[in-house]
């Protein structure tokens, strides 16, 4: 009987040989995934409109206090541009072409991503004319700082640089990047986050933005979404201010929902969001879609009671009511407050008198750098007050004398309404003096002209030990500022859903009952 031989080993070459197409087969399956996340990064990127902004058309810009949070203006655009007439009669658009923002927003992420503020700029709002370049499509605009025009109609003029370089100088907050969504964009990211609820005090029927609801909660996809964003004729006072609240408290809902998604800790569905919104997306040159998603990935952390809205204090334009203005001191405190990322003091969208008593916005005596200048031509006026404040330990850079010698009252000039803090902090060491923004100056810049009737500084207070020279506002405790200006470890953007004419996300859908009511609105609410 012939006798079976043992089976030989495979040969060591043969088996290098085998594993060898082993790897090559990995290889090429690890190829092709990362070429398909290529594809898919290039094709969202190449599809959002990039505007190159160069520095030197941004003008002198604010100081960036803190490199460690951002500042991000997000704006609404309400061109039609690019809908097809079908979607235009879905979204109850119509058919203008005309490309202004019916929002405007500062989105303020603090250090740490613990926090974020987000301020809203009435569309309405009424700003000096800065010099903006003409482009394509822009006809651009010439500096004239005695004339006004409204902050909604910048896109139009001079285009994103404009609106950019417009709320830089009118609120002294540095903008990193910004963010254009057109209105389909909107649409599609509500569908992509799942809806959003609302809720409405009373039946609800406006055909103009196409809003059909009935009284109570709602849950609405994107389309009904911006319904209720556009909705303001016919309801309550029918203003902007109204709208911009019912807009606020919808946002709340959507954070909330994306916060207990957990849609932030997962960057395929964030890629998704941004996929879908890229089309109808305009940003900076700088800004990526990388960014983009590791923005959104670094707050899944958050929790909503750390997620606060509210609108830049405001009050009726003098030339024409239905316009508005900021109201000062409370915007520049709220502007300087988010520059610096320290508490925000207590705000109220209701201009009120301030009294001499109000605790306003202030920093340590070392980090105001003055330059004190002698405007009455007084011998040694400047080298007095200069020793005054160096003594009490102000950081003076420097005395000279004024361009004319003709003022009687003393003046504080700053370059931006971010220097508030500064200033508040030097007219506590003087009597009888004014501030003046002077947009000339070079940021962080402070001037004090000595007028004739100085005759030395104010009597110093003694300072209470329950009050440090910081942000002060009552029921909440006062944040540490560094020497540098920059964030403290205790610092943040805190406090808002206690003040006045804000709220967090933590908020309510049914609390927004308030930004229905007015004489538009029926008196009583209705049954569902």
């Amino acid at each position: 009987m012939r006798r079976r031989l043992p089976r030989r080993p495979p040969r060591e070459g043969k088996k290098r040989h085998v594993l060898r197409w082993v790897a090559v087969a990995v290889v090429v399956i690890l190829s092709a995934g990362t070429l398909t996340a290529y594809l898919k990064y290039r094709e969202i990127y190449d599809s959002i409109t990039r505007v190159q902004v160069p520095g030197a058309e941004l003008g002198q810009r604010p100081q960036q206090y803190s490199t460690t949070s951002m500042n991000i203006l997000v704006y609404g655009d309400d061109t039609r541009k690019g809908l097809t007439p079908h979607e235009q009669y879905i979204l109850h658009t119509g058919s203008d072409q005309t490309d202004n923002t019916d929002t405007i927003m500062i989105v303020h992420i603090s250090p740490g991503r613990h926090a974020i503020t987000v301020l809203s700029i009435p569309r309405d709002t009424m700003v000096p004319m800065y010099a903006c370049a003409a482009g394509p499509g822009y006809t651009g605009q010439q500096q004239d700082l005695t004339s006004y025009v409204q902050i909604n109609s910048l896109l139009e003029i001079g285009g994103p640089g404009c609106l950019w370089k417009t709320v830089e100088q009118e609120t002294g907050i540095f903008i990193n990047h910004f963010i254009g969504i057109g209105m389909l964009g909107f649409v599609n990211v509500v569908n992509d986050v799942g809806g959003v609820n609302v809720c409405v005090p009373y039946n609800v029927n406006d055909p103009v933005s196409g809003m059909n609801l009935t009284a109570g909660e709602h849950h609405i996809d994107g389309i009904q979404a911006l319904a209720f964003w556009r909705t303001r004729e016919d309801i309550g006072t029918g203003s902007d201010l109204q709208r911009i609240q019912r807009d606020q408290f919808m946002s709340a809902q959507v954070v909330k929902d994306v916060l207990g998604s957990g849609l932030l800790s997962n960057p395929i569905r964030l890629l998704s969001v941004v996929s879908d919104a890229a089309a109808q997306m305009t940003t900076d040159s700088g800004m990526t879609v990388g960014d983009l998603v590791e923005i959104g990935e670094s707050l899944h952390h958050l929790s909503s009671q750390n997620v606060q809205f509210l609108t830049a204090p405001n009050q009726p334009w003098p030339v024409d009511n239905d316009r508005v203005q900021f109201a000062q001191p409370q915007a520049g405190e709220v502007f300087s407050a988010i520059a610096h990322d320290v508490t925000v003091p207590k705000v109220s969208t209701t201009p009120t008198p301030v009294p001499t008593s109000a605790q306003v916005l202030t920093t340590s005596p070392a980090n105001v750098k003055v330059q004190v200048l002698n405007g009455s031509g007084a011998p040694g006026i400047a080298a007095q007050a200069a020793a005054g404040l160096t003594s009490r330990g102000f950081d003076v850079t420097g005395t000279g004398d004024a361009p004319t010698f003709s003022y009687t009252n003393s003046v504080i000039e700053y370059a931006s309404i971010a220097d508030m803090a500064e200033v508040n902090t030097l007219k506590q060491a003087l009597s009888n003096v004014t501030d003046l923004k002077d947009a000339s100056l070079a940021p962080g810049t402070i001037e004090l002209i000595l007028g004739s009737d100085f005759t030395g500084l104010a009597a110093q207070a003694s300072p209470s030990p329950s009050v440090s020279p910081t942000v002060q506002q009552s029921g909440s405790p006062n944040p540490t500022v560094s020497p540098t200006g920059s964030p403290g470890p205790t610092q943040g953007v805190t406090g808002l859903a206690t003040a006045n004419g804000g709220i967090t996300a933590a908020a309510a859908c049914a609390s927004d009952s308030p930004a229905f009511a007015g004489p538009e609105s029926p008196q009583t609410s209705q049954s569902p």
